[in-house]
C-alpha cells in the first residue's frame, strides 16, 4: 500500500476541513515526525495552485491527470468548489478508489458531492443534513435510512462529515488509517476539543 493521503481541493476550498488530520499525519505532540506512516499530497484540477475561501494558495503535488493509482486514502475537502462543472471530474476518481477499497473521506458540501454521485447509497453516512443531501442528490441519492445526524460516520471504509466536524472527521480517518494507536488517536481528539485548560486544571494560574 502506498504511503501517500491524497486531498482532493477544488477551488475555494474550505482550508480549515484538513488541518487536524494532516497534522496529525505529519506531526506528533512533540515535533514533526522523522517517519510518518503516512505522507500528505494535494490534488487539484490542473498543477496550478488552488486558492481557498480565505484566499490561501497551494502549489498542488499532483493534477486529475498525473495523480497515482496507488495510495491510501482520498480526501474531498469541502468548498463551494463542488457546486461548479470542475466537480463532475472527480465523480470517476472516487468511483475508482471506492471500487479498489481505498479510505475515502468527504466532509460538507463534498458529502454532499458523494451524495450527487450516489456514492452514499450503501453506507451510513452523514453531511450537512439530509435536506441537503436529497436537494444535491436528486434522484441518484436513495439511501435515505442510511442517514445518521451526527458529526461524522465511518462505514465500509468511507467517512462523512458535516462542516463543523472537522477534528471528528480527522478521527474517523486516523482509526481507519490506523495512523497511530486508538488512545493515541483519542487523546489526539480530546486534547483539541476539550483544550488544554480543561484537559490540564493543575497548570491553571494561581
Amino acid at each position: 500500500m502506498n504511503k501517500e493521503v491524497l486531498y482532493v481541493l477544488l477551488p475555494d476550498y474550505a482550508a480549515h476541513e484538513m488541518v487536524y488530520l494532516s497534522e496529525a499525519i505529519a506531526s506528533d505532540e512533540f515535533a514533526l515526525k522523522e517517519n510518518p506512516k503516512y505522507v500528505n499530497k494535494v490534488v487539484a484540477p490542473t498543477l496550478e495552485p488552488v486558492k481557498s475561501i480565505g484566499g490561501f494558495r497551494v502549489i498542488p503535488d499532483y493534477s486529475f491527470d498525473t495523480m497515482p493509482e496507488d495510495y491510501a486514502a482520498l480526501v474531498l475537502i469541502g468548498g463551494f468548489g463542488w457546486t461548479t462543472p470542475v466537480a463532475e471530474k472527480v465523480a470517476p476518481i472516487v468511483s475508482k478508489a471506492i471500487e479498489a477499497g481505498k479510505v475515502v473521506g468527504a466532509i460538507c458540501n463534498a458529502a454532499s458531492f458523494m451524495a450527487k454521485c450516489g456514492f452514499l447509497n450503501h453506507v451510513r453516512h452523514t453531511g450537512n443534513g439530509l435536506e441537503q443531501l436529497k436537494l444535491w442528490g436528486g434522484d441518484h441519492y436513495t439511501h435515505f435510512e442510511g442517514y445518521v445526524h451526527t458529526s461524522a460516520v465511518s462505514d465500509n471504509r468511507i467517512v462523512t462529515a458535516n462542516g463543523s466536524a472537522t477534528l471528528e472527521f480527522a478521527k474517523e480517518l486516523l482509526l481507519l488509517l490506523e495512523n497511530d494507536t486508538p488512545e493515541h488517536i483519542e487523546m489526539y481528539y480530546q486534547f483539541n476539543k476539550r483544550g488544554f485548560c480543561d484537559l490540564f486544571p493543575q497548570y491553571k494560574q494561581i
